[in-house]
């Protein structure tokens, strides 16, 4: 199955460059060159995936996934030449799937960008507005959760928690992290929320709870076994 990328970079020779990569891999590709330009492809085109370059010009890389991310959950990976822990949990905040710094191999790119739409089909389908993970099935638009066909009653903290998770699938996600995405950046409360949420939601989640995995000193990860 041919798949299809957005890539957004003002830089036209590395542009070229990575764009080549992808056309040799089969990949369809669409260019822009700033993020007014990305978010008018965007709407126009059916896309796989987008590579966001974060320094542009007229609109930055945070103000297009954030855009994006307003009307659509496909897979973004952002590239940038800055590499502070902030920028990249800002990213991930956004709903960033990927992160890559410059200076980067464009094979490299293409690997990355593979694994991650191979996570994102198949047996971790989307069916429409529908997440599939094994016998786990939510539906995103209706706000609900089934587990082998049985409606679970998830509170709405609950669904928030499992969808930031599912959403940041193999990434090790934070006590804080999730703090600020579920309860958000003006919560005073502690990580025993989390910790008791989690448990909660394995709880529910009966035979696939061990999709959320404890990751030791780190936090948490939402992760089929290997």
């Amino acid at each position: 199955m041919k798949r299809s990328i957005l890539l957004v970079e003002d830089d036209a020779l590395m542009r070229e460059f990575i764009t080549d990569y992808f056309k040799k891999e089969q990949w369809e590709v669409y260019e822009a060159e700033n993020g007014r330009q990305a978010l008018e492809i965007f709407a126009q085109s059916m896309v796989d995936l987008v590579v966001l370059d974060i320094m542009m010009p007229e609109m930055d890389g945070w103000s297009v996934c954030r855009r994006i991310r307003q009307k659509s959950d496909v897979p973004i990976i952002i590239i940038t030449a800055r590499t502070e822990d902030d920028d990249q949990l800002m990213g991930f905040e956004l709903g960033a799937d990927e992160y890559v710094t410059k200076p980067f191999s464009p094979k490299v790119l293409v690997a990355r960008a593979t694994a991650l739409m191979k996570r994102t089909e198949g047996t971790i389908g989307r069916e429409g507005d529908t997440l599939v993970y094994g016998e786990l099935s939510v539906n995103q638009k209706a706000h609900t959760v089934t587990v082998n066909g049985e409606l679970l009653n998830l509170s709405p903290k609950e669904y928030d928690l499992l969808l930031v998770m599912i959403k940041n699938y193999g990434i090790v996600l934070s006590r804080d992290h999730i703090l600020n995405a579920v309860w958000g950046l003006d919560y005073f409360g502690d990580h025993r929320a989390v910790d008791t949420h989690i448990k909660k939601l394995r709880a529910k989640l009966g035979s696939e709870g061990s999709l959320i995995r404890t990751v030791i000193r780190s936090g948490y990860k939402f992760e089929l076994e290997p």
